[in-house]
């Protein structure tokens, strides 16, 4: 019987030190994940903002700064403003006329469904 039960001892002490090994590599194994998922996290950062430069690159060299587009639509929204009041002063008084004239010179006649 004495043997039977060092044989259970021994095989209890087998599964725990089994088990105590799984759990230790299930630790290490979830530190490696962290780890590769910290790498992974500042690598997809490194690669944006290797991204991000380049289209800022881009966008200057192509379209100009920001200050540059926004004084070229001030430019070109003055031009626009300063084109429509100068065909407002050229044609005002045509406008004017053509008013007077339709005010005081009215057609009157009976509609045609009142006929």
């Amino acid at each position: 019987m004495a043997s039977q039960t060092q044989g259970i001892q021994q095989l209890l002490a087998a599964e725990k030190r089994a088990s105590e090994k799984v759990a230790d590599a299930r630790k290490k194994k979830a530190r490696r994940l962290k780890l590769a998922k910290e790498e992974a996290q500042a690598e997809v950062k490194k690669y944006h903002e290797e991204r991000e430069a380049l289209y800022r690159e881009h966008e200057s060299k192509h379209m100009g700064s920001k200050d540059e587009i926004q004084r070229r639509i001030v430019e070109q929204t003055d031009r626009s403003i300063n084109e429509m009041e100068s065909q407002v002063t050229e044609r005002s008084e045509e406008v004017i006329v053509k008013l007077i004239d339709l005010v005081m010179n009215v057609q009157i006649s009976v509609h045609r469904n009142f006929e």
